[in-house]
């Protein structure tokens, strides 16, 4: 009897601390805090993009119009005092093909060597582009010149770049090539993969998929088991989820779909996925208009993207994506995406933490709003996210930081 008593009351204890442990503390989680920042880039600026450099530094790369005509490709670096340099030019140009939606970028190899790249127009009476990928060994005073990763010497269509540098000095370069397909609407788009090292020697094209989307941007990132590439898939009846591929000692895996949403769309929606790492995590940003319902998802991974948990929906009810995505090292990620609100198109930011919960969203953009077809980016400094957008109206590139502490 004393031992049933026992027992029951051993149960009894071990019920309420469970209970405590698991017991809400009530109060709501903070909002993040978001605070518009300058930068150097003035009026009539576009084309916003962000990267990190292995030490730390964040940087800025936009365009502006030419003294005369066309387009200049600059960038400015922030400090770890959150101090923006004056800008510096990369390149410039009157025959850059210039969307919205397929913008330059640029990263840092691991030994220091930037590299940027840009479309610029192949043809005049077709809609023909190439990519061109300039080098610069001197911090950005001088660059190279340009280095054409296809040689197909095709007509066509080739963008919608994702370089990476790998631990061993080559940057890697991923894009969808339209080699294929020179005529609109005829053939399949491809993605394709080479390298180039540092002193700008280019390594064996490699064809990663046949068949993919036409115009939706492709993501990487990098991991201890190697790196991954997220593109959006196309299937022989249309179906065009996201798609997920592995480099790993030399060679790819097979794509993977990141979630079968079973989205079929006789279109390209110009709607990209975004991935990202911070160690062994891993998170997925993406679009779908699946079942004819507009969401915007995330999955996380903490074992280097081989698995992920179930897709986590994270619009706020009428997005339009042109997502990206922040992982953090304790497991959880920051999401951006466009939404459209009361006065427009804006772009929202929210918090998941590494149990999938999700955490109230918050506005970036402000009172200058977002153009339309602009995409915002995200890129982590320190304990703050740098994000990245141009704004409505006469454009200008904007910059806000968001207090990861909170």
């Amino acid at each position: 009897m004393f031992k049933s008593i026992y027992c029951l009351l051993v149960l009894l204890v071990i019920s309420a601390l469970s209970a405590c442990s698991s017991a809400p503390t009530g109060e709501p989680p903070k909002p993040l805090t978001v605070t518009q920042v300058a930068v150097p880039a003035g009026m009539s600026t576009e084309g916003a993009n962000l990267s990190t450099s292995p030490d730390g530094r964040v940087f800025l790369s936009w365009l502006q119009p030419g003294p005369t005509d066309g387009y200049q490709l600059m960038f400015s670096v922030r400090d770890g005092k959150g101090m923006w340099s004056e800008p510096k030019m990369i390149a410039s140009g009157d025959n850059w093909f210039i969307t919205d939606a397929d913008f330059p970028s640029m990263t840092v190899l691991s030994d220091g060597t930037l590299a940027a790249h840009w479309p610029a127009n192949a043809a005049e009476d077709v809609e023909a582009y190439d990519v061109n990928i300039a080098l610069s060994h001197d911090g950005g005073a001088t660059w190279s010149k340009p280095i054409v990763p296809h040689r197909d010497q095709v007509k066509s269509q080739h963008g919608f770049v994702s370089m990476l540098p790998s631990a061993d000095g080559q940057l890697h370069v991923i894009w969808l090539d339209g080699r294929n397909a020179p005529e609109e609407g005829k053939g399949d788009m491809t993605l394709m993969h080479t390298t180039i090292k540092s002193d700008g020697s280019i390594g064996p094209e490699e064809v990663m998929d046949k068949r993919v989307c036409e115009c939706c941007q492709t993501s990487a990132a990098t991991t201890s088991d190697g790196l991954l590439v997220v593109y959006r898939d196309r299937s022989e009846n249309e179906v065009r989820d996201i798609a997920l591929m592995r480099y790993s000692n030399g060679s790819w895996s097979q794509p993977v779909l990141v979630n079968p949403d079973n989205w079929q769309i006789d279109a390209c929606p110009v709607n990209g996925p975004a991935i990202s790492s911070s160690g062994q995590n891993v998170s997925v940003a993406w679009f779908t208009g699946a079942d004819e319902k507009l969401r915007v998802y995330t999955v996380l991974s903490n074992d280097s993207g081989k698995t992920f948990g179930k897709p986590i929906q994270v619009d706020d009810g009428k997005p339009s994506g042109r997502v990206d995505v922040l992982s953090l090292p304790t497991g959880g990620a920051l999401v951006t995406w466009m939404e459209r609100g009361e006065h427009g198109s804006e772009i929202r930011v929210r918090r998941i933490d590494s149990a999938g919960v999700v955490q109230p969203s918050v506005a970036v953009s402000g009172a200058s709003g977002v153009r339309p077809g602009a995409f915002a980016r995200i890129e982590r400094s320190g304990n703050q996210a740098i994000i990245a957008w141009t704004s409505a109206g006469v454009s200008q590139v904007r910059v806000a930081t968001v207090d990861l502490d909170r």
